[in-house]
């Protein structure tokens, strides 16, 4: 029997993100990287900056997800709970994190590493740092959480820092194939049966709309590299037999 696969799943933090003045821009980044680890991320969820939904939903996930990674709420201001929230769900002490302390300390001129700056330097009782190449401050891991910045260039950097500790399955690939002026309903049948015969693979229909006219890209995904270049042919002959003119790749922006 083959091992299954680790799988994730991302909180999203902060209340400018559910007001919309924040566009998220960490799902994708993260779930195309952690799809190359082998790690598939299964579920997102967008939750406010208030610390009992927070340590709910993270004791709720954590539970059923091999990694959990959070974005955002690890800055200095009033609203930045996120580290004392997770310190919260262990039930271990919010304490200032002796490295972390030491890096920020260092950074700031004399003076400057005030108490709010002090925050990004307080962290769960045993928790280990996430490196951060950008602006110092580090994320961190407790248990199977990961908490990282929620500015993209600084989550992605930490990520990068994190990746090598994580140890998934099997890459997930995929394979797209586009055809303009072909709608959903006239490939749904056939589609529902490439995905009978490739049982193990996620097939997904996603239509697209530009200046000149619409189309259809169809995506399979999966650990199966053969099988993923199977479902693709199919697909192709499945485009052809309703007179598209099939193309390999994402359509253009």
């Amino acid at each position: 029997m083959t091992e299954r696969s680790p799988i994730a799943c991302l909180l999203v933090i902060g209340n400018e993100v559910l007001s919309g003045r924040t566009q998220d821009a960490n799902i994708r980044f993260l779930a195309t990287r952690l799809g190359e680890i082998g790690i598939p991320l299964r579920e997102a969820r967008v939750i406010p900056d208030l610390r009992e939904t927070i340590v709910a939903t993270l004791n709720e996930v954590r539970a059923r997800f091999d990694h959990v990674f959070t974005t955002g709420g690890i800055g200095p201001t009033h609203d930045d709970i996120t580290s004392e929230c997770v310190a919260a769900a262990f039930g271990v002490p919010w304490e200032p994190q002796p490295e972390a302390w030491a890096r920020l300390e260092r950074h700031y001129k004399p003076g400057e590493f005030n108490a709010a700056r002090q925050r990004m330097a307080t962290m769960p009782r045993g928790a280990a740092l996430i490196d951060n190449a950008i602006s110092i401050a580090p994320g961190f891991t407790i248990g199977n959480v990961h908490v990282m910045a929620g500015v993209p260039r600084i989550m992605q950097a930490m990520f990068e820092a994190l990746a090598p500790s994580l140890h998934g399955g099997p890459p997930v690939a995929s394979r797209t194939v586009h055809a303009d002026g072909v709608m959903e309903g006239r490939i749904a049948e056939g589609l529902a049966a490439i995905q009978a015969r490739w049982p193990d693979l996620d097939i997904g229909s996603y239509p697209y709309y530009r200046m000149g006219g619409g189309g259809v890209a169809l995506v399979a995904k999966g650990t199966d590299t053969e099988a993923v270049e199977g479902a693709a042919r199919d697909i192709t002959t499945l485009l052809r037999a309703i007179g598209g003119k099939p193309v390999q790749g994402e359509p253009a922006q």
